[in-house]
């Protein structure tokens, strides 16, 4: 699944996956620049369905004399509010990312310092560990819950 999202990324902005050059230096100003379109597009995307959402309540904003039918939209408004809070956090995981793009600190992990990788940054371009990092994160984190 998280292949299709990739994909669906990777769409929206445009861009085919990355194809590296043989002996080519990880997070070159060309590799840079594919991310940052990947990012401002996603961003875009996010902050369309946030001023959608916004104008879709005031339209249907509605007295219901119905108690259940009143229930029933402020229960859509909640659930599409949650949404949106969930989005607006996102734009700001993007916008920090993109200003790592911006400070040539982008595609490394901030654990260890190794490269994240190109394939797991357009499946996840938000990534800021690599996958043996996260593993263990993932891990630590199980463990302080159970």
């Amino acid at each position: 699944m998280p292949n299709n999202k990739a994909l669906g990324i990777l769409a929206l902005a445009g861009v085919e996956p990355y194809k590296e050059k043989p002996n080519e230096e990880y997070m070159n100003a060309e590799q840079l620049e594919h991310f940052k379109k990947i990012l401002e597009a996603w961003r875009n995307q996010l902050r369309q369905e946030v001023d959608r959402t916004v104008s879709h309540m005031k339209d249907e904003a509605a007295n219901f004399p119905d108690p259940v039918d009143r229930a029933a939209q402020e229960e859509e408004f909640s659930l599409e509010l949650r949404t949106r809070d969930r989005e607006r956090k996102l734009i700001k995981k993007i916008e920090k990312t993109l200003q790592l793009i911006e400070e040539d600190e982008f595609g490394f992990c901030k654990s260890c310092g190794i490269e994240i990788g190109i394939r797991r940054l357009e499946a996840r371009p938000t990534a800021d560990l690599c996958i043996e990092c996260k593993t263990l994160a993932e891990i630590k984190e199980r463990q302080m819950a159970g």
